[in-house]
Formats: C-alpha cells, sequence, structure tokens
C-alpha cells in the first residue's frame, strides 16, 4: 500500500484525473468495490438485527441447542465469527482493490 502512495505522490503532477474518472478501468474499480461494500453491508447488517428481532417476537432462540446452551448463545457467538470472517474478506479484497488501482494509475501515468 506504501508504494502505491508514494506513486501517487511522487507522479502527482503527471496525472488527468478527468482522463482516469472516464476511462473503463476505473469504473471497473468502482463498481467491484460498490458491489463488495453494499452485499457485505446488508449482510451484516440483517445478520446483526436478526438477534433481536428473534429474541423479542419468537421464542426459537429459547430453545437448547447443545444441553443448557439456548440458541441465542450460539447466535450471538456466530455474529463474533461472522465479524472476523468478513473482516478477512475485506482483507482479500482490499488487496484485489489496490491492484486495480495500481492498474489504473499506471494506465493513467502512461497514457500521457
Amino acid at each position: 500500500m506504501m508504494e502505491l502512495n508514494e506513486q501517487v505522490v511522487v507522479q502527482n503532477e503527471s496525472l488527468n484525473y478527468e482522463e482516469i474518472a472516464a476511462s473503463e478501468t476505473f469504473k471497473e474499480l468502482l463498481v467491484a468495490k460498490k458491489r463488495f461494500t453494499l452485499s457485505t453491508t446488508v449482510f451484516f447488517i440483517s445478520f446483526a438485527l436478526l438477534l433481536p428481532v428473534l429474541a423479542f417476537y419468537t421464542n426459537l432462540l429459547t430453545k437448547p441447542a447443545i444441553g443448557a446452551v439456548s440458541w441465542a448463545w450460539v447466535f450471538a457467538f456466530a455474529q463474533f465469527a461472522m465479524t472476523w470472517i468478513i473482516c478477512h474478506l475485506y482483507v482479500k479484497k482490499a488487496a484485489e482493490f489496490d491492484e486495480m488501482a495500481k492498474q489504473v494509475l499506471s494506465q493513467g501515468i502512461g497514457g500521457r
């Protein structure tokens, strides 16, 4: 990530931002980021809000899952696992987005 920032700082005078914003590569980067961000956010919020909804409006979570442990505890701990999984997925996708951003910048610099 640092070398990407250094490249922008060193060569920012040679970039044509309007040309970069109009390029197909940049548009593909924005679409990919938006798709990942929106789908992950919708899933996260839905999963997180499902616990209070199920707890307050149903009795599904009061039933025992494993011994004396109810489904409410299983669901609550699943939220921790879900958070770690989403963080892991974001780190992987951020690396892909960084590569796409490098391609956008190299086309913006090389396109002149």
